[in-house]
């Protein structure tokens, strides 16, 4: 099954020595090694965000795309990147996803093609 991972309301990268960010990147080493040695999971995808930019799309009743600042919402979190895993169950990432640095993650199911036909 697909995951999408968001990795939310990590530390703040900018008051970090080169020395802590650089532990912290090789915790995402980690976890690519980790993924990798399993037969039955792959990182599929993934990037780390740039916070300090986020555009809101909205299409409005013309039905045309409105591009603003966001985020929409106020939230004290921000959303620092995100992977893309396929594992055979929640169980198995969770277990992956605990060589990560500390974050709040945030995982969904990804839906297939056939989930969403009506």
């Amino acid at each position: 099954m697909k995951y999408m991972v968001l990795l939310v309301d990590g530390e703040d990268w900018t008051q970090m020595t080169p020395e802590q960010r650089a532990s912290e990147m090789a915790k995402h080493a980690a976890f690519d090694e980790a993924v990798a040695a399993r037969a039955d999971c792959e990182i599929l995808g993934g990037e780390a965000l740039d916070e300090a930019s986020v555009t809101l799309a909205r299409t409005n009743a013309a039905g045309k795309i409105e591009l603003t600042d966001g985020p929409f919402a106020e939230a004290t979190e921000g959303i620092g990147g995100y992977y893309v895993v396929d594992a055979p169950d929640l169980d198995t990432l969770a277990e992956l996803l605990e060589v990560l640095p500390d974050y709040v993650m945030e995982i969904r199911p990804v839906a297939s093609p056939g989930d969403m036909v009506a």
